[in-house]
């Protein structure tokens, strides 16, 4: 009887699992990568809104791009490795995660940019003191999530992923009572409303980013587990944008 050839050999295979191991790796390394110049997009806009540094404002945006590429290239190495290897339960989690969390990096790098934009009008105003202390508090709280969040997705740790989905209930609520701040000065002074207002803008902005690192954090608990969280998601006061400028009745 003729050997069946054209079944793999137990080293064939041994092969391709630790070659699909390699693949997904260097997928969750590639989103690192992502995050660390997300990371340091945010840090680098909440510097320049601070210190009205138009030149680093500069630099966060012409940062976007680098950071676009890097989407698409995670984007494409996700799609080849499934269509190649054609994965099963954990590891086609593993690569749909990391296309989903590239995707919120893309998105939180876009609301950085939209921040460091704002640096260039708010120099241009008089120096409100003390008001951007607020939405400095606000962005470092965002920054700190969005940090915790990437080392959970690295480690796999859904403890800690959960931890930053519980917090978004706190962003919320810093950034209602920051427009009501915020709306108070307006109010008690016609000087500051284009200030404010730019500042009300960078605010929303900050609390965006939290709800993406919420999404990531959903996305590791999803990739750990296999299901998506069944709890409603935390929110703090769900008070809009307009209606924190509406006029009270």
């Amino acid at each position: 009887m003729t050997p069946d050839n054209t079944a793999p050999s137990s080293a064939t295979t041994e092969h391709t699992i630790k070659a699909f191991d390699v693949e997904l790796r260097e997928l969750t390394r590639m989103v690192m990568d992502m995050g660390t110049l997300v990371e340091k997009q945010i840090a680098d806009c909440l510097t320049a809104l601070t210190n009205r540094d138009a030149n680093l404002a500069e630099r966060v945006v012409t940062l976007d791009p680098s950071i676009d590429a890097l989407q698409h290239q995670i984007e494409e190495k996700g799609v080849l490795a499934i269509a190649r290897r054609q994965p099963m339960a954990i590891d086609l989690r593993q690569i749909v995660g990391a296309l989903r969390i590239a995707n919120d990096l893309e998105r939180v790098g876009d609301l950085a940019k939209n921040i460091a934009r704002r640096v260039l009008p708010l120099s241009e105003e008089l120096d409100q003191a003390g008001l951007m202390l607020g939405v400095e508090s606000l962005g470092e709280m965002a920054l700190d999530c969005i940090k915790q969040v990437l080392v959970s997705y690295r480690d796999r740790n859904i403890q800690s992923a959960l931890e930053v989905w519980n917090g978004d209930e706190e962003i919320d609520l810093r950034t209602t009572g920051l427009f009501r701040e915020l709306l108070t000065y307006m109010m008690e002074d016609a000087r500051s409303i284009s200030y404010c207002i730019h500042l009300m803008f960078c605010a929303k902005n900050v609390e965006r980013i939290g709800d993406h690192a919420t999404n990531i954090a959903e996305t590791v608990y999803y990739i750990v587990e296999g299901r998506a969280i069944t709890d409603k998601r935390p929110k703090g006061d769900t008070t809009s944008f307009a209606a924190a400028l509406a006029p009270k009745t």
